[in-house]
């Protein structure tokens, strides 16, 4: 596929949120191959410094990082100004970020909820304000958040995770009805299960408070997947980069579940 897309981002840059691991990371590695200019963007320093470098060049890109927490909206929203000031005006913008902690909903507490509320919907939502004037003045726009088949259909012992992405879901989509004039597009792409640290926490920690073993939990996770196996991070990276590119010009406001067909709902 990304044969096919070679090239079309080039001149194009794309700030992904949670690029040092995981999803995030894969897909700042496919985008860097389509030729984008690629900006990192996570609170790990020491990981982004030694990240950056090895991104693929092979339109002679320049790519670059951003030191942010997520936590604070403000402050992360300040420093991609100061990027765009500075640099240049960003085409595509990658939501994303690691997810809340697991567990049922009647035991979270209310601060959970602000906290996830603040880390997704909130900075999202600034980092939209900030790129956005750029976007149309360049005619081009592409917002893409990495979410969850949640939006669609609940997942068990994921209440906080439930709520939040359901509302960034909807932001989006309202997001999209606005934006569409300027030729900017928002969609949202819900991952299924996926080899990532997140998941492997969330299964060892149902392991530890249900005494079943890791491999039992994955065993019986898989058969849930027609697929029967769980998603490599690029598989979720190629979506993205699919909805980043001028093939897609004409898809708003979707949600595209990469879950191997988990999702019981169209």
């Amino acid at each position: 596929m990304i044969g096919e897309l070679q090239g079309n981002l080039e001149g194009k840059t794309a700030l992904v949120g949670g690029s040092t691991q995981g999803i995030g990371l894969a897909t700042a590695i496919l985008l860097a191959q389509a030729g984008a200019n690629v900006i990192l963007m996570s609170r790990n320093h020491e990981a982004l410094e030694n990240l950056f470098s090895e991104l693929p060049t092979p339109f002679q890109q320049k790519h670059h990082f951003i030191v942010a927490d997520f936590s604070r909206p403000e402050e992360t929203q300040q420093k991609v100004k100061n990027y765009i000031q500075e640099k240049g005006n960003i085409h595509i913008l990658v939501n994303n970020s690691g997810g809340p902690a697991p567990g049922p909903i009647i035991d979270a507490h209310s601060y959970q909820f602000i906290h996830a509320f603040e880390k997704h919907l909130i900075t999202n939502h600034l980092l939209v304000q900030a790129v956005v004037e750029g976007m149309k003045k360049e005619g081009y726009g592409r917002i893409i958040n990495i979410i969850s088949t949640s939006v669609k259909e609940p997942l068990p012992n994921l209440g906080v995770s439930n709520t939040i992405r359901a509302a960034v879901a909807n932001w989006a989509k309202t997001l999209a009805n606005e934006l569409g004039a300027f030729g900017i597009t928002v969609n949202n792409v819900l991952p299924g299960a996926t080899k990532t640290q997140r998941l492997e926490s969330i299964i060892l920690t149902k392991s530890q408070k249900t005494g079943i073993p890791v491999e039992e939990i994955k065993k019986e996770m898989k058969a849930e997947i027609p697929l029967r196996r769980f998603a490599f991070p690029e598989e979720v990276g190629y979506a993205v980069v699919f909805l980043a590119s001028p093939f897609a010009a004409y898809i708003n406001g979707i949600n595209l579940p990469v879950d191997g067909g988990r999702t019981g709902s169209l």
